[in-house]
């Protein structure tokens, strides 16, 4: 017992508990390659076992911001870590890359042994669905720095994509289609903004919502960031595409045009897909200019994939064979600007 560093607010023993309490987690997101488990010092991936002959790794880090807050509010720890997962895996799915393995950081204030495993549940169930193997993490107790209660999670990914398959907007071209998929919500970015509506609005988190089919506040905004690995790279793999735009902040206006050239502008023709409850609701409280909700936020489209009209269809029928909303939204044009119609 390290009883000076725990007059100190650190308890080595809860950090043991934490360990012992999400071994499970940690072992239900083994993939092929993953090697040992948790307690090393680094984690380890086995890159040979893929039948990939000149593999390009692509990384990406990221964390939950803001939205945090309202975990804490609603005391419901079970799902941000998804988004820590989903916002890391997601960007890296724009390059074409099948995310291997994610890392979590977790600090606390204080280790409440239950709510870090809580948190790490999520991480895991994100790793599930990505398809990627949880091979380490930090938690970090850091007493002073964070009011009790409260935490910060960060992520990171490593994936991997065969280099003749790289994804980088080469190909895009004025004429191709923009495919979007549906979001599950706001996802994680906006919630600076969300927060202060809430609060400006006098709202109650807590509070069932007519408008959401009765569902409580916090918990349509807790929705997790879907997470879109495995049925995009079924239409990678089908299909020739071009770009991949994952919306996150910034919404349409900053992150579609990352994949476009010199020259390239695109038109979305709103109505072609549809806008989520919440946006309506985010909107009308906080009194933002309707086209101003498309530099902020997601507006129902979390992810949006360029291709040749051509390949469309077939691309909407393999993102429906698993369960996803994609409908044309737009198209790439010769006007060097973001219109939406």
């Amino acid at each position: 017992m390290a009883k000076s560093y725990e007059k100190a607010g650190v308890n080595l023993e809860a950090g043991y508990e934490v360990v012992s309490r999400i071994k499970k987690h940690v072992a239900s997101t083994a993939r092929p390659g993953s090697m040992g488990g948790i307690g090393s010092f680094g984690g380890m991936f086995d890159l040979s076992s893929l039948a990939i002959k000149e593999p390009v790794l692509v990384s990406g880090t990221d964390g939950v911001g803001t939205k945090l807050k309202i975990a804490f509010a609603m005391d419901k720890h079970d799902t941000v870590g998804i988004d820590a997962v989903a916002m890391c895996v997601n960007d890296v799915l724009a390059q074409g890359a099948e995310p291997l393995i994610f890392l979590d950081y977790v600090a606390v204030g204080h280790n409440d042994p239950a709510q870090v495993e809580a948190i790490v549940s999520g991480v895991a169930e994100g790793c599930r669905q990505a398809g990627c193997a949880l091979v380490g993490g930090e938690t970090a107790e850091m007493p002073g720095m964070y009011e009790g209660g409260e935490y910060d999670i960060a992520g990171y990914t490593t994936g991997v994509v065969e280099k003749s398959k790289l994804i980088d907007g080469s190909k895009v071209k004025i004429g191709d289609v923009l495919v979007g998929i549906a979001s599950s919500g706001v996802h994680s970015n906006g919630f600076s903004l969300v927060r202060k509506i809430v609060s400006d609005a006098g709202l109650d988190l807590h509070a069932e919502i007519p408008e959401f089919s009765g569902r409580v506040l916090g918990e349509v905004l807790l929705t997790p960031t879907k997470i879109y690995v495995k049925q995009v790279l079924d239409v990678i793999r089908q299909c020739d595409v071009h770009g991949v735009a994952h919306i996150t902040g910034g919404g349409f206006d900053e992150n579609i045009p990352r994949i476009l050239h010199e020259g390239q502008g695109i038109q979305v023709h709103e109505g072609s897909w549809e806008i989520l409850p919440v946006f309506r609701m985010l909107e009308k409280w906080g009194g933002i200019p309707h086209r101003e909700m498309y530099n902020i936020f997601n507006m129902g489209i979390g992810m949006v994939l360029a291709l040749d009209p051509s390949e469309a269809q077939k691309a909407i029928s393999i993102l429906e064979s698993h369960g996803e909303k994609a409908s044309v939204i737009g198209e790439i044009t010769d006007k060097p600007s973001v219109e939406i119609i």
